[in-house]
Order: structure tokens, then C-alpha cells, then sequence
């Protein structure tokens, strides 16, 4: 119908402007060119709906059939399949713009998450529930207070997420060959996304030491390098991957359950893996939602080891730091029982479902462009 229709113009407007048809006809198969497979995909029935009347028409239908036949020759770009030799670099770039922009967009309900993950916060730092902490913490520490350490945040997201992307898709595919070749296969999704989080956390885990210390309340630190200079002085550089194992234990579940429920949503709100914002927005809130509430308990041990409470420790009478899973998995159970291991749940799903959607979406986005315009380069050599 939509081919149909768009010839339809194409030919009034040949006629009405008296014009050479040969150039509107080769506008027009251009255009269909342009337009990608389902334009070239036109059955024979609506071909010959078009069928020549004169004999300008009569060239435009012999060029639609010539520029039919050359699209069963030239091979058509595959949104999934990126061309070869361009398809890590792709990866990597639309992997950090997605990583950066899901980071700073959702920063301030980031910030509300480490807080409402106290386990002995101070009175002021009491809040009910992520709107009341925003609008608390703007109002009596100010408009910029919900983005401190944004920069930091920043500068860790892009090489982490271009390195997470890139071993993503690498492994998904060659997994995927070897487990279920031709099909989607969701032990090679879930592995892959296991691994591509070792090289991720190994690039993020610092810069998340200073964003959470920065993002407390009563921050003693001035800035980024101020924080990381006084980490660095009073606790040594191994304080900057105290969490990292913790990290690892979280999101390597994390992952596992966020690609396989991403790739079987995909499955079947787009089973022909065609560029649908909606749907990777959809399928990425929703595994992000799901993820984020299975893992909560080891996120709490995780905000744990990076901050160090010194409330939650003095009320213990712990002396020097909290260490290793375990340790901090002890301390969250005697300071709060079982529903501490859910402090910060609804923020931490209010985060996780806008962020991993933002990711998906920019993404998928990128790597859409990028394919596009790479496809359309080499087809103009």
C-alpha cells in the first residue's frame, strides 16, 4: 500500500510538471532505493498495478524492474548484521554515547538511591520516598546538590560502556553460533552479558568509589579530585576496587537477567530485529526493572563497601573498614535484619527502568546511524 501510494505521487507529479519522466522515474527508484528492502521487497501484483501507459511511464516501469533485479545482486545493509571490519568500532561508539547519556540523565535519582541506601542515615537525610528526597535535598542543600560527581560518572561510563557493548555483541555472536547457529539463543545472551560486565566494572568501580562518596550526605569532599586524592591518601588505591568483587557478585546476575529478558522481549515485541525505538524501550525498562529488584540486597552491600557508613560503623563500635562480601553482608543484617537488604528497592527499580531503557534506545539508536551511513558509503565507492 505504502509503495503503492508513493509511486502514485511520483508519477503526478511527472505529469502535472510536464517534466522529463526519465528523471522522475529515476528519481523515483532512487528514492525506493534509498528507502531500503521493503520498497524492493514490491510483490509482482503491485508491479503490475503500474503498469506503463505511456511512454514515459513505460521507461519508469522498465527502470523499477531494473532496479529490482539489482537488489537481488547488491546485498542490502542488515540492522543486525554491522559490516564487516567496522562492527567493534561501531559497538564501542554507540555503546559510550548510550552509557554517558544514560548515566547523566538519570543522575539525580542515582544520587536519591545512595542516600535512601543509608543504613543509619542522619535525621535530615530521612526521606519517604524519591520525590521527597529530590525535593528535600534541593531545597536545603541546593539546585546543583543532586548532580555532585556527575563528571567523574561521566568520564567512567564512556570507556566501560564501549568495552561492555563491544564484548557484548562479540560474544553474543560467536556463542551464538556455536550453542544455536541461525537462532537466538539465550545461554549465549546471558554468558555474554556476564563477561561484558568483568571488562565494564573493572572501568567503572572507581569512579562509582567517588560518586557514592560524593553523593552522601554531609560530603566532606570539595570535588572529584579532592575525593579521590583523600581515598587515595587516608585508605590507599585498593579502597578504589574494595567493591569490585561485590560489584561483580551483583552484576553478573544483573546482566545475565537483563540481556535474556532484553533478547526475549525483543523476540516477541520485534521478532524481525528491525530498528523500533518503542520496542527497545519497552523490553529495555522492563528488564531493567526486573534485574534491578532481584539484586537489590547485593546493591546495599555494595553502596556498603563504597562509602564506608562512619554512623553505621560507630553504632556497631566497629573500628577501620568494612571488607570483602561477607563482611558486609553481616553488618546489613545486624544493623537492619532482612528489610535492609531492601533499602533504596524503589529508587533503585525508579532508576534502573528509565536508565537501561535510555541505554537500549540510544544504542540501538547509534548503531542503526552508524550502519546506515557506513552501508550507504561503501555502496557509493
Amino acid at each position: 500500500m505504502e509503495a503503492d501510494s508513493f509511486m502514485t505521487r511520483r508519477r503526478m507529479t511527472s505529469e502535472t510538471a510536464g517534466g522529463d519522466s526519465s528523471v522522475t522515474g529515476s528519481g523515483a527508484a532512487a528514492e525506493i532505493r534509498w528507502f531500503g528492502r521493503r520498497f524492493l521487497d514490491v510483490s509482482d501484483g503491485i508491479m503490475s498495478s503500474l503498469a506503463p501507459r505511456s511512454g514515459g511511464d513505460t521507461e519508469l516501469y522498465h527502470l523499477q524492474q531494473q532496479t529490482s533485479s539489482e537488489a537481488d545482486v547488491i546485498p542490502q545493509a542488515d540492522y543486525e548484521g554491522l559490516p564487516q571490519g567496522a562492527s567493534v568500532s561501531t559497538h564501542m561508539l554507540a555503546g559510550a554515547v548510550a552509557g554517558i547519556m544514560e548515566h547523566c540523565l538519570m543522575y539525580p535519582v542515582d544520587c536519591v538511591k545512595t542516600r535512601m541506601q543509608s543504613l543509619q542515615p542522619e535525621p535530615a537525610a530521612r526521606y519517604r520516598n524519591v520525590m521527597d528526597a529530590l525535593w528535600r535535598i534541593i531545597r536545603t542543600e541546593g539546585i546543583w546538590r543532586p548532580v555532585r560527581g556527575l563528571n567523574v560518572t561521566a568520564i567512567g561510563a564512556g570507556p566501560a560502556h564501549a568495552l561492555y557493548f563491544a564484548c557484548y555483541e562479540k560474544l553474543k555472536k560467536t556463542l551464538g553460533d556455536i550453542i544455536h547457529p541461525g537462532a537466538n539463543s539465550h545461554v549465549a545472551n546471558g554468558t555474554a552479558g556476564c563477561v561484558a560486565t568483568l571488562l565494564h566494572d573493572a572501568a567503572m568501580n572507581p569512579a562509582e568509589v567517588v560518586k557514592q562518596r560524593m553523593q552522601m550526605f554531609n560530603s566532606p569532599y570539595r570535588s572529584v579530585l579532592d575525593c579521590m586524592r583523600a581515598v587515595w591518601q587516608k585508605e590507599g588505591p585498593g579502597a578504589f576496587y574494595r567493591s569490585y568483587t561485590t560489584q561483580l557478585t551483583m552484576n553478573v546476575p544483573f546482566q545475565a537477567l537483563h540481556f535474556m529478558a532484553y533478547e526475549y522481549l525483543q523476540e516477541l515485541l520485534n521478532p524481525h530485529r528491525q530498528y523500533k525505538p518503542s520496542t527497545h524501550m519497552i523490553s529495555g525498562a522492563l528488564a531493567g526493572a526486573l534485574a534491578a529488584a532481584a539484586t537489590t540486597p547485593l546493591d546495599v552491600c555494595k553502596t556498603l563497601l563504597n562509602t564506608q557508613e562512619s554512623l553505621a560503623l560507630n553504632s556497631l563500635n566497629m573500628n577501620g573498614h568494612i571488607s570483602g562480601l561477607a563482611h558486609a553482608f553481616r553488618t546489613v543484617y545486624r544493623l537492619g535484619g532482612i528489610p535492609a537488604y531492601f533499602k533504596g528497592v524503589q529508587a533503585r527499580v525508579i532508576y534502573q527502568m528509565p536508565s537501561t531503557a535510555i541505554s537500549w534506545s540510544v544504542y540501538e539508536f547509534f548503531k542503526y546511524f552508524i550502519t546506515k551511513h557506513q552501508h550507504e558509503k561503501r555502496k557509493a565507492l
